[in-house]
């Protein structure tokens, strides 16, 4: 193993985090609703799903779980499910059109643990970060690469990703000051209501 694969891995694995997917959505959605608290916690959810997932990669978990196809089948499709949830939610909000203002919901009951929950369920039933771990990650693996060198290509992704989402969730915080009113505030709403739509129903049709 050397420091120049690894180097490499970074690289790549960088260019994959910033490419927005399920979990820039909800993060973005999160932040821009209740604030830089809720965006936080749920970019903490991501990040534990994230190292949940490597180190199940890292014990050969994931690839017995991608060998059994109906347990594979069914977490994809509770992200199928999950991601039209709150995409039905949040074109809900936008029909509505009621909104309290900005600011009154970050420090309400539960919105921790609510941010945390919907960032971990966004990314833990997404197939296609399983199959990173699986099928990406050991192309920069040496054959017989320790399990500390495993552990620390899984968790740097998961590092790489949260600290990116913290960076999204401060900027998106600095501009909600300007995104209050209420017709943005709908145009928002059905936006991302709309994008995690279209990843729930390209989760479905894709062979992953």
């Amino acid at each position: 193993m050397s420091w120049s694969s690894y180097g490499g891995y970074l690289a790549f694995a960088a260019v994959l985090v910033v490419v927005p997917g399920p979990d820039f959505a909800v993060v973005t959605k999160n932040t821009l609703v209740a604030g830089r608290r809720r965006g936080r916690w749920t970019a903490l959810g991501v990040g534990a799903s994230n190292a949940v997932q490597g180190t199940a990669a890292a014990f050969g978990l994931g690839a017995l779980i991608v060998r059994v196809q109906p347990l594979f089948q069914a977490i994809k499709w509770a992200g199928v499910a999950y991601l039209a949830f709150l995409g039905v939610h949040a074109l809900r909000r936008a029909l509505r059109g009621r909104y309290v203002p900005l600011g009154t919901t970050e420090n309400g009951s539960g919105v921790r643990f609510a941010g945390w929950r919907q960032g971990f369920l966004s990314n833990i039933t997404n197939p296609k970060v399983l199959v990173f771990y699986l099928a990406v990650m050991p192309q920069f693996l040496s054959r017989g690469a320790g399990i500390g060198w495993i552990f620390a290509f899984a968790w740097s992704h998961a590092l790489l990703s949260l600290g990116y989402l913290m960076l999204l969730t401060t900027g998106l915080h600095g501009a909600r000051s300007a995104l209050g009113r209420r017709k943005v505030r709908r145009a928002l709403d059905a936006t991302t209501g709309a994008v995690l739509l279209g990843f729930s129903a390209r989760l479905a049709i894709e062979r992953v």
